[in-house]
């Protein structure tokens, strides 16, 4: 499935050659909506609260063991369609910000794909 392309610093939308809205194709599409999925907040998403990962709970400013942040992401990452298995590296944790990469197969091709994403701390904190 396609999905609008984001420009991986800004995550915002991109224009093609042609200035029209960019759009992501398969692998790298479903690689980015799992990067969206690790990137939404808890309670963000105001016509379903309950999903998104728990930042400003149990992660940001608490200092948790690296592996209850990295199974809260791979959960986010997988309820994404067609997301077979997904992993997480990071590539940066503070207080205020946590980096890594996605890596994800998809359940339909078998493909593997990969994106990176940055999550940072709206709090500060």
């Amino acid at each position: 499935m396609n999905t609008l392309l984001l420009d991986g610093t800004a995550w915002d939308l991109v224009l093609d050659s042609n200035g029209n809205i960019a759009v992501a194709a398969e692998p790298y599409a479903l690689a980015q909506d799992a990067a969206s999925a690790i990137k939404t907040f808890l309670g963000e998403c105001y016509f379903d609260t309950t999903i998104g990962v728990p930042y400003l709970q149990q992660i940001f400013g608490k200092s948790p063991p690296l592996a209850l942040i990295k199974s809260a992401l791979v959960a986010a990452a997988e309820t994404v369609p067609d997301v077979a298995q997904a992993q997480v590296f990071f590539t940066g944790i503070t207080a205020r910000a946590l980096s890594g990469q996605v890596q994800v197969v998809s359940a339909s091709s078998g493909q593997p794909s990969a994106a990176a994403f940055t999550v940072i701390n709206p709090q500060g904190t």
